[in-house]
């Protein structure tokens, strides 16, 4: 029965046409419930990416990922949003923006991932906060919203666990950058969430998943189309990963990158994006009037220590001890493990800094542990960079650009490679903005 339903599914998208809507109900459930072989499973994975299928397929499939498992659900006002990145060097937004989101009065469910390739994941981050507990059941997460406003907690069978397996088969069938399939399995997750509203930053550059902007519009305009059709308000923004985001790259390092941040303090890039991201939620939800309203009211409960209340709220509630997030929020680096070695990297030339190579930076850490290279791999928190120098500011011969975290000695391929990830002008550059284009109802 399984394979009379796949080929006929099969036979219909190399001809063109759609897929029964049924079938596809049928063949999601079957997944979800490990009865389709999973032979018939990669033969419709690779029809997929050969042909592609239309947004009414595409938002079916993710519909039917999101109703494989737990949807939550939630009581009152319409208020309950979260966000997704697309993977990117020195992202860790979701750590300031969750609690910051609470603080403005919205519900943020969030669900988030590992790291794996080049890209630093959030769970893992949480992680080097002792105590801290990802592993949260769909009514853990339903108590820890309404308790706190937010929470973040790791992706888990109850939630689209048909998307589980259809991941780990696209990954050994080369099957991965078909964007309907990207398009369902970021949607549904978030779509279980029950969420309102969504913004989706999509990264676009040399160390992100989609390089050029072209390819990176095209995957922001289906996600959008899909999550619009399932009733979620949706804008995506395209955004540069060329540059490291932010000072601080790494697990713990992020957190601390985050703490200073949510102290009103830290990187001006980090925050800018926050704001960006949280401004446009606000917005979406009817908290804010417009944007810059919603970017203002982020920025007020970061400076005014609000978010930062939030964020310990959050760490308590998911575990750690009341002092540890207290101290956490005052002097991180108390709380957090450290490394063993830090290493200063100088400027070899005078002038301002042209561009510094995320992608160069992300494949040193993930070789020195901060990333995985199979997911049974141990993530070393400890590792990472914490950057002294960024795009457009002056630099002399000499002096300190790049503080490198680590527990083994650096190999001189690994000095090699950091040294030339930096880039020196004669000229200073124009201002650098993260923001490249808004896709969604607005196209602000």
């Amino acid at each position: 029965m399984s394979k009379t339903l796949v080929h006929r599914m099969c036979d219909a998208v190399r001809e063109g046409e759609k897929m029964s809507l049924d079938d596809l109900g049928e063949f999601i459930e079957g997944v979800a419930q490990r009865s389709i072989s999973v032979t018939l499973i990669e033969e419709w994975l690779r029809c997929i990416h050969a042909h592609g299928i239309s947004v009414e397929e595409t938002t079916a499939l993710t519909a039917g990922m999101m109703n494989s498992g737990a949807v939550l659900s939630w009581k009152g006002d319409a208020n309950v949003c979260d966000k997704h990145s697309t993977g990117g060097v020195g992202d860790k937004m979701s750590l300031i923006l969750a609690p910051a989101l609470a603080a403005c009065g919205v519900r943020i469910p969030m669900l988030a991932g590992r790291g794996l390739g080049h890209t630093g994941g959030t769970i893992d981050k949480l992680e080097s906060i002792p105590g801290f507990n990802c592993n949260l059941s769909p009514d853990a997460m339903s108590i820890a919203v309404e308790e706190v406003g937010c929470c973040i907690a790791a992706q888990n069978d109850s939630i689209a666990p048909a998307d589980g397996l259809l991941y780990a088969i696209r990954d050994v069938t080369d099957t991965v950058d078909s964007i309907p399939l990207i398009t369902a399995s970021i949607v549904s997750k978030k779509a279980a969430e029950g969420l309102n509203a969504l913004v989706l930053d999509v990264k676009c550059g040399q160390a992100a998943f989609m390089k050029t902007e072209q390819d990176a519009v095209q995957l922001a305009e289906s996600m959008v189309r899909t999550a619009n059709g399932l009733g979620i308000k949706t804008i995506a923004q395209v955004t540069d990963m060329n540059e490291p985001i932010g000072t601080h790259i790494g697990n713990a390092l992020e957190v601390i990158g985050s703490v200073l941040v949510l102290q009103g303090q830290g990187s001006k890039d980090t925050r800018e994006l926050v704001m960006l991201q949280g401004g446009q939620l606000l917005n979406l939800t009817g908290k804010a009037a417009t944007l810059e309203d919603g970017m203002h009211m982020i920025g007020q409960v970061l400076d005014g220590g609000q978010a930062l209340d939030a964020f310990v709220a959050m760490c308590i509630q998911q575990g750690t001890s009341n002092s540890i997030a207290q101290q956490l929020a005052i002097d991180p680096q108390s709380v957090l493990p450290q490394s063993r070695l830090i290493t200063e990297l100088t400027s070899t030339h005078s002038g301002y800094v042209d561009s510094i190579d995320a992608m160069a930076l992300a494949e040193v850490a993930r070789e020195l542990g901060a990333g995985r290279f199979s997911m049974d791999d141990e993530i070393k928190h400890t590792v990472g960079f914490v950057l002294r120098s960024v795009k457009n500011a002056s630099i002399s011969t000499g002096e300190t650009w790049l503080l490198v975290h680590h527990e083994e000695p650096l190999s001189p391929e690994h000095r090699r490679k950091l040294t030339n990830a930096l880039r020196i002008s004669n000229q200073r550059g124009e201002p650098f903005s993260r923001l490249i284009r808004t896709v969604g109802e607005s196209e602000q």
